[in-house]
């Protein structure tokens, strides 16, 4: 049985910093991917580490402030936050894609998710 389980989100200050863990059982870590929903917003692609963590892909919105890595030895991917805006306000997401289907930023590429964590960024 595959499972996601995210954690890390917190309440913190913009400009401020956090790293979320996405563990991972019943899998083997893959092309891993974290999205975002904003409150009142629909789901959004911020990163994704393409099997064997060599490249990754970012959104614009989070270049240069987010980084996405792995532990293969923990099965476990990471997300590091730095310069937190207000705007990133929302629950946090990992998947994982068993199966390349063409876009790493579409959610519809991913076949597990996590149950999410709330990442909240006070002004």
């Amino acid at each position: 049985q595959v499972q996601l389980v995210e954690s890390g989100g917190a309440l913190v200050h913009a400009g401020g910093s956090l790293r979320l863990s996405c563990a991972a059982s019943g899998v083997r870590l893959d092309t891993m991917g974290w999205f975002r929903r904003p409150p009142g917003k629909e789901r959004e692609f911020v990163a994704a580490s393409e099997w064997g963590g060599i490249t990754s892909y970012y959104a614009d919105s989070v270049k240069g402030r987010f980084t996405i890595s792995r532990d293969s030895a923990k099965n476990t991917v990471y997300l590091e936050m730095n310069s937190l805006k207000p705007e990133d306000t929302a629950v946090y997401y990992c998947a994982v894609d068993l199966h390349y289907r063409g876009s790493y930023s579409s959610a519809d590429e991913y076949d597990y998710w996590g149950q999410g964590t709330q990442v909240t960024v006070s002004s």
